[in-house]
């Protein structure tokens, strides 16, 4: 469609909070080896919030950030639209809260995407789709993936929290072009879950992590078809994939090479060369859930050359995922958004054991 053409992402913001915990801290909390953390695992540091910020804390920056680098009047925003799975109120969207602070009201279409981390992508395709449908009449869109992720103490979990928010606006491709064609790929399965009144996730490890191999697998085999995998694969400067911690993207990366009939030597340079680059953010913040995957793209997208492709890999329990395809845009290469993260990593503080368990105080033995 020809206003596809016209559509894609303008400008985008990052926001991460001001404390952090270093995983190798956390080990020496929990008696255990460091390298269990970091080797085993992938990470190296929990973005953590402090007493005041929330999600919405966080959305609301990174929007405030986007919204600076963009050419259009607030007066264009048609659509507010937010992608999490740490909802403030159980009626009240996340986007009235950003709304409230930015001072956005009027016509504007204001909701909340819940699909565990697979929120913030529908969203963002939402957002897209409106613009490409002609609903929009002209106007943009601003989407925000915003999460904090927090597990109870001693679970399986807690090395892999994690906290921060990205936000779009969707005008112009300046920045990003995005493909109208993805691959989605979705069963039903509870292998992460928080019912109504619980306070952290429920976690079936090895069926989310085979959910997402099965997943990731699938949408590519959607997407390469009968075509030549390598020479598909080899169209795309990067590819990113949604972060819950560093080795599962590796998991997954195998499995897509096994689908794929790539050689196991063949799979791990893809890996090296266009997939682990694109998680150095990611292995700072820990997981943020809507805003992982984000987060990664974010990264790949700095610096790249107008007309670079990249590869999408979102993925939320439950489970759904979809795979698209971006293209860099002209404003791709000045990467303005990487100030955002450098500040805020710059900045922040790093907690120590006695700090991050007086935040947790208050979660002690609650599930």
């Amino acid at each position: 469609m020809a206003t596809s053409n016209r559509t894609g992402i303008a400008s985008i913001g990052v926001q991460l909070p001001p404390l952090a915990l270093s995983v190798e801290d956390l080990a020496r909390i929990r008696g255990v080896d460091p390298n269990k953390f970091t080797v085993g695992l992938g990470c190296r540091e929990i973005a953590l919030c402090p007493e005041g910020w929330d999600a919405a804390t966080l959305a609301v920056g990174a929007a405030r950030r986007a919204l600076s680098r963009w050419n259009g009047d607030l007066s264009r925003i048609g659509m507010i639209v937010v992608g999490t799975e740490s909802a403030k109120d159980m009626s009240r969207p996340l986007s009235a809260f950003v709304a409230e602070e930015l001072g956005l009201s009027g016509a504007i279409r204001s909701y909340e995407v819940k699909h565990a981390c697979y929120g913030g992508t529908l969203a963002l395709r939402q957002a897209l789709e409106w613009r490409w449908s002609g609903a929009a009449r002209g106007k943009a869109a601003l989407v925000i993936a915003s999460d904090v992720a927090l597990y109870a103490l001693e679970d399986g979990g807690e090395p892999t929290q994690g906290a921060g928010a990205v936000a779009f606006v969707v005008d112009e491709p300046h920045v990003a072009h995005v493909d109208v064609d993805t691959y989605a790929y979705a069963e039903p399965a509870f292998d992460f879950w928080r019912p109504v009144g619980q306070l952290f996730p429920s976690v079936q490890g090895q069926l989310s992590l085979d959910c997402y191999k099965k997943a990731a697998a699938s949408c590519f085999r959607e997407m390469v078809g009968d075509r030549d995998a390598r020479s598909v694969l080899g169209e795309y400067h990067s590819a990113s994939f949604h972060v819950p911690f560093p080795k599962m993207v590796v998991k997954a990366v195998q499995a897509v090479g096994e689908e794929l009939g790539l050689s196991a030597e063949e799979t791990k340079t893809f890996f090296d060369s266009k997939v682990d680059p694109t998680m150095v953010w990611n292995r700072r913040a820990g997981n943020c859930y809507t805003a992982a995957l984000w987060l990664s793209v974010a990264h790949a997208l700095a610096g790249r050359k107008t007309g670079e492709k990249l590869l999408a890999f979102s993925y939320g329990s439950g489970f759904g995922a979809e795979l698209l395809s971006i293209t860099a845009g002209e404003l791709a290469e000045q990467g303005a958004w990487v100030a955002d993260v450098e500040a805020d990593l710059a900045g922040r503080t790093l907690c120590s054991a006695e700090r991050y368990l007086e935040l947790r105080k208050d979660h002690v033995g609650k599930k």
